[in-house]
């Protein structure tokens, strides 16, 4: 058995490893914790170590940052993946199989806002279906407000928002 700091990094590893999109650190941590392996700050701790070295890479937003295994951490997994025991894969499993939809769903429809050159705002909104951009949407608005309103309520309202796009523009 690995020590246990090494164990926390094996398993973000490991759960990267078995899907093909990005995991926040949300979804990582909650079953982390939901199983009690361990507390919220070691796998802080863990997140923090396996970016430094450059085992796993890191896309912020606005509102969420999403994880990915890096190739480096994939060779590291493969010399060591036999450290984590069958029952620990097997609540991965499981968990990943539960949570998988609604992980990707996550992770494929988010919305950010920023301050532009002309002292204006963007609300960047976003939906991505296997790595391939479904709709990308900017829009310009005059304050800070706006721009965070959209944004919250994109994630509310994206896929009513692309079927109305739709709809109006193939009519």
């Amino acid at each position: 058995m690995a020590d246990t700091q090494t164990l926390y990094k094996l398993i973000i590893l490991y759960m990267l490893s078995k899907v093909d999109f990005p995991l926040t650190n949300a979804q990582i941590s909650a079953l982390i914790l939901e199983k009690e392996y361990t507390s919220y700050f070691v796998i802080q701790k863990s997140f923090a170590e396996l970016l430094e070295s450059g085992y796993i890479m890191a896309k912020t937003t606005h509102n969420q940052t999403q994880y990915r295994i890096t190739p480096k951490g994939q060779e590291t997994l493969s010399f060591f993946s036999d450290k984590i025991s069958d029952s620990i894969k097997e609540d991965i499993f499981h968990y990943l199989s539960e949570n998988k939809i609604t992980m990707k769903e996550e992770v494929s429809r988010f919305a950010e806002y920023y301050k532009t050159t002309n002292h204006e705002y963007a609300a960047r909104c976003l939906i991505k279906d296997n790595n391939a951009t479904r709709l990308e949407l900017t829009l310009a608005v005059p304050n800070q407000y706006m721009a965070k309103a959209i944004c919250e309520n994109w994630t509310k309202k994206e896929e009513d928002i692309y079927e109305y796009l739709l709809d109006l523009l193939i009519q």
